[in-house]
């Protein structure tokens, strides 16, 4: 129990430096609006709030995501933590940058009397230095697993929603810091507590932005998305080794979970093959797949004439 209970957390490392970092920051940072009257602290404290909140549907969506398949979800419950990093999307964009719009925009139009800013950039500075930590674990764990592709594509193709989810939070974190800082002092500087307010509202912006992008990729990946390229390739490379098989129609694929794949196979097997060799062949392409690609979790074979099938080309 304890090793598996290890393994858990080194498997969610980013998940919980997150979590740990954005609750202690969420708490200072709530302390420091109330002691100062910042709208922009406010706006922070209810960010890290949020993303907190964040971490743990993500914990729980991977805790239900790898429940055994059954009855009623005979591919599993993979596919769940996709709902639940959308939920998270809608809950940045709802509420993290919803109420620091709000906030900000009643910080201008009533703006408070200019407190000693002090707390405030002792505040931020934790803060910072906390999610900076937390940053730094995120970065270099999704770095780790995008091998040779660009940042962007490995964002775009990666079927894991908790990697890149921490990573766009905590960057969005520290985007936000600086901007409460620039607000804090400008609003002290030039003794205009509105400059805080437009602070606020430049940070819910920030948030939108950065929801919208979440969104969009847990869309994705919850309609369903396809493997890899390099993993169908593989597959159609397995088939066309086998001289029973005639020509390969289409190979398609999508994942049910993060690291599980559903392939559907088409092809044309050769017309002299008797039935039980046919099966044989099946058998045996199942298992070479399998061990080439241990992410397949189901395999379907359907032996069909090129004529009759719809005809995809091969990945070039």
């Amino acid at each position: 129990m304890k090793i598996g209970r290890a393994a858990h957390f080194r498997e969610n490392i980013v998940l919980y430096g997150a979590l740990v970092a954005n609750v202690g920051i969420a708490i200072a940072k709530f302390v420091a609006a109330a002691l100062t009257g910042s709208s922009s602290m406010l706006t922070e404290g209810v960010h890290s709030l949020v993303d907190s909140g964040n971490q743990l549907l993500l914990l729980y969506g991977q805790a239900q995501a790898k429940r055994p398949a059954d009855a009623a979800h005979p591919f599993g419950y993979g596919r769940e933590l996709y709902f639940w990093a959308f939920v998270v999307a809608i809950l940045i964009f709802a509420v993290g940058a919803g109420v620091s719009i709000y906030e900000g925009w009643l910080h201008i139009r009533a703006p408070e009397p200019l407190r000693d800013p002090v707390v405030n950039y002792i505040v931020l500075a934790i803060a910072f230095a906390m999610e900076g930590s937390s940053w730094t674990i995120a970065v270099r764990e999704f770095g780790r697993k995008r091998g040779p592709s660009s940042w962007w594509q490995s964002i775009r193709r990666s079927k894991d929603p908790a990697g890149f989810i921490i990573l766009f939070e905590d960057s969005a974190a520290m985007v936000g810091l600086v901007m409460a800082a620039i607000g804090v002092w400008a609003s002290h500087h030039y003794a205009d507590p509105r400059l805080d307010g437009i602070a606020s509202i430049a940070i819910g912006l920030v948030l939108g932005g950065v929801a919208i992008l979440l969104a969009r990729e847990a869309k994705g990946l919850l309609i369903g998305e396809s493997a890899d390229g390099a993993i169908v390739e593989t597959v159609w490379r397995l088939l066309d080794q086998r001289p029973e098989i005639t020509a390969v129609n289409h190979v398609r694929t999508i994942h049910t979970a993060p690291d599980a794949v559903f392939v559907a196979i088409s092809a044309d097997f050769a017309d002299e093959l008797p039935m039980g060799r046919a099966e044989s062949l099946i058998e045996e392409l199942e298992s070479a797949m399998k061990r080439a690609i241990p992410e397949l979790t189901s395999i379907y074979i359907r032996p069909e004439k090129r004529e009759d099938a719809v005809i995809q080309p091969r990945p070039s």
